[in-house]
């Protein structure tokens, strides 16, 4: 067999063999309780029977490994469709504790920005036009929302800090998902493109960002059949996300400006701190049933955030009476260690 002949046999075959998994492949929910990727939703809903108005729930975990610092996360979420056009759902967000609850580097305990036992997130979307429903390039679009509860993280932990005072915080997303599932030659892929207006940092698991803003996200998986009804989708995805939270930057500073009340230092001479979230990556692979699925298993590596900025301290060896000793203020690096973490999603449709 010539090889042209041979490579555009396997892409039939791999395009025969997904036909019925189309958008069903997208079917597990993110780690916020909504039908996509791992984190990011798609045009799709929980699939439910022909006939019927409600689907069979379907129930999701997820976990996430960030121990070092910000701490093991783990998502608990049920979501129901309505007619194939609709889902709503909950996730009850738990945390545990990270690993530096004191800073060895620096005064302040970077997981205690996350003491707290978790958070919950509300969702809901549906669908105004389905994948293929005009025509096989007709992508599916699909509105949505999220909204979150009781967020302690880092917005509230810097406040009590800074203010004594404890507070939670709510966030939301409203948002436009366009995917489309392509199971035809040369290549099979499972394409989405979406943009929310967010006042969430990293899901609100970065606090409450200092605005609503505008930000994209997508992802693109090649489903892949393994046999006997399964496939693979190795996938990745992204999400743009705020560059800093609610009293974040001001916690940064707060060095700073202690020094100035103590008639030590004049702030205007120090340039002033300011938090960079980067954007979050996720590369995974899914492992689903190809026709009317009731499970999928992801598992993958997440980059979500290493170095944001630098925060100032006091200095330990400032004198007054002899500048060789240093400025009274210095700055350290803040290190999240979440550059490269491991996170796991199971979830299964009765």
């Amino acid at each position: 067999m010539k090889p042209n002949v041979f490579v555009k046999s396997l892409f039939a075959f791999v395009a025969i063999a997904l036909l019925p998994c189309g958008r069903l492949c997208a079917q597990n929910l993110t780690l916020e309780g909504q039908t996509g990727g791992f984190l990011t939703p798609t045009a799709y809903v929980v699939y439910g029977e022909k006939g019927h108005v409600l689907s069979h729930p379907a129930v999701g975990f997820h976990f996430i490994d960030a121990a070092t610092v910000i701490g093991n996360i783990e998502t608990f979420s049920i979501t129901e469709a309505f007619a194939n056009r609709a889902e709503v759902g909950y996730t009850r967000s738990v945390h545990q504790f990270g690993d530096q609850p004191t800073a060895a580097a620096t005064p302040l305990g970077l997981s205690n920005l996350w003491n707290y036992s978790g958070m919950n997130v509300f969702h809901g979307k549906v669908v105004a036009f389905r994948d293929g429903q005009f025509g096989p390039w007709m992508p599916g679009i699909a509105i949505g929302g999220v909204f979150r509860t009781n967020d302690h993280f880092v917005s509230g932990a810097a406040n009590k800090t800074l203010t004594g005072t404890d507070k939670s915080y709510t966030s939301g997303d409203a948002y436009i998902a366009v995917t489309k599932t392509w199971a035809k030659p040369p290549v099979p892929f499972l394409l989405n493109l979406g943009w929310k207006a967010t006042n969430a940092t990293i899901f609100g698991i970065g606090g409450q960002s200092t605005r609503f803003g505008g930000r994209f996200f997508g992802g693109l998986g090649i489903p892949l059949p393994l046999g006997h009804g399964i496939v693979a989708v190795p996938s990745m995805g992204f999400t743009q996300e705020p560059k800093t939270s609610v009293n974040l930057n001001t916690l940064l500073n707060a060095a700073l400006y202690q020094c100035e009340g103590l008639g030590a230092c004049n702030p205007a001479s120090y340039p002033l701190m300011s938090a960079h979230i980067p954007t979050t990556l996720d590369y995974a692979v899914r492992v689903t049933q190809r026709d009317k699925p009731h499970f999928a298993f992801d598992i993958g590596i997440g980059q979500v955030a290493g170095n944001i900025g630098s925060i100032y301290v006091p200095n330990p060896f400032f004198n007054p009476t002899n500048p060789a000793f240093g400025p009274p203020v210095v700055t350290t690096p803040v290190n999240l260690q979440a550059r490269s973490v491991v996170g796991i999603g199971l979830s299964y449709r009765y």
